[in-house]
């Protein structure tokens, strides 16, 4: 019987050892923090986003980085697959807009308690607590590992399953990265991604706490467009958080380390140009004799209001009867093209997830098993592999997991 060891338990290791377990083999999973599953309690704002219910196809469009290194895993354990997994170990699933699954109670502790269950029902054995201090290599081969405190342990096959850089107080500190140097394996640089923007403007800053629907925000480095969204976001008093900003992170985190970027919102995505000008028009024909300030008060919530008219160029006690053309198509420009410069992002104490990782030409993408180092796995966030947010990040740590608890299998056999 081959004897396996999980490091780290989390989402793709606690997989990584249910699957393997379920294969006949000996598995141990060591965990350096109180218990399993710390990082999956707290996603989805605790409710665990398990993965998103959408074809195969659309999931490869939703992964930033090195989607195509996931062709093989992600159909061989695909969204489906791992709903049954867990309807089958009795967590009741639903899905909500977006295709997002989540569990019916709302709950991520369901998410977990329901494969720790399975750990214990395939006989796995968890240690909290535990620090691996380093792998142990025989020639090219991986044979066990040593502990903080000096302990040797040896294992046929061991599997790296011990997250990114993000939320650091969930115990995840990069270990990995550095166990896969030590190995020879390249590391990719890190960044957090999924992660707030920093802006540098004033008025971002005073528009704290509001939230805007159904705008469009896109992000250039010169003419070029890293970013085009739609959907919602949220300005704070650091810069722009919700949907669009987290999104957004993940594509210009590696050309905001060269300088800052200009962003802009369109805050009436709905409407061409030429109608938004109509919609204006008729604003003011309405309400020729009024201030410009009242007349324009219906298009935005009040909390922008302000910053409108102080960016807008227009006398805001100007009667609508006066303002000239000009002035119209600029303030027009202004709120299909609201400006605002992303100086930089939140740190990993804030980020959902880490870009960057073990470089994936160092693994075998049906199998990830280290090309250098036979019998070494990398799953999971540990990977140089990251989607956006909707259960993406969680299916690729399930069909990593998945692929190399398979692969064990298959070399058993051949042996």
């Amino acid at each position: 019987m081959k004897e396996v060891l999980v490091i780290g338990a989390g989402a793709a290791g606690m997989m990584a050892a249910i699957r393997a377990a379920q294969q006949g083999c000996k598995v141990t999973v060591l965990e350096k923090g109180r218990g399993p599953g710390t990082k999956l309690n707290i996603t989805g704002k605790g409710r665990c986003n398990v993965t998103n219910d959408c074809p195969t196809e659309e999931f490869f469009t939703n992964v930033v980085t090195n989607p195509k290194f996931l062709y093989s895993s992600a159909y061989s354990f695909d969204s489906a697959q791992v709903q049954e997994f867990f309807e089958a170990a009795g967590v009741r699933l639903k899905v909500e807009r977006g295709n997002r699954v989540f569990p019916e109670s709302d709950h991520s502790s369901d998410i977990i308690r329901a494969l720790e269950t399975e750990l214990k029902r395939k006989n796995v054995q968890v240690h909290k607590n535990t620090k691996v201090k380093e792998l142990l290599f025989e020639g090219d081969r991986v044979k066990g590992i040593r502990l903080e405190n000096g302990k040797e342990l040896f294992y046929d096959d061991v599997v790296v399953a011990t997250g990114g850089m993000s939320y650091q107080t969930t115990g995840s500190d990069g270990d990995g990265y550095r166990f896969a140097e030590e190995a020879g394996l390249a590391v990719t640089p890190l960044r957090p991604a999924l992660v707030p923007l920093e802006t540098e403007e004033a008025y971002i800053r005073e528009l704290q706490g509001l939230s805007l629907k159904n705008v469009t925000m896109t992000i250039k480095n010169g003419k070029k467009t890293l970013f085009d969204g739609f959907g919602e976001m949220l300005f704070t008093h650091f810069g722009i958080s919700g949907p669009l900003g987290l999104s957004a992170s993940s594509y210009i985190g590696k050309a905001l380390e060269q300088q800052p970027l200009k962003g802009y919102l369109n805050l009436k995505p709905a409407l061409t140009e030429e109608q938004l000008d109509a919609r204006i028009l008729r604003e003011f024909e309405e309400n020729r004799n009024k201030q410009f300030r009242n007349v324009i008060n219906s298009l935005f919530p009040a909390k922008l209001l302000p910053v409108m008219l102080s960016l807008g160029g227009i006398d805001p006690y100007k009667q609508v009867n006066a303002v000239s053309k000009a002035e119209r198509q600029h303030f027009e420009e202004l709120i299909t093209h609201f400006p605002f410069t992303v100086t930089g992002t939140r740190g990993f104490r804030e980020a959902i997830i880490t870009q960057g990782g073990v470089s994936v030409k160092e693994i075998r993408p049906g199998t990830m098993e280290a090309k250098k180092k036979e019998g070494l796995y990398f799953v999971g966030e540990v990977l140089d592999l990251d989607a956006l947010t909707g259960g993406f990040n969680l299916q690729i740590a399930w069909a990593s997991a998945h692929a190399a608890a398979e692969e064990i299998r298959a070399k058993e056999e051949q042996e």
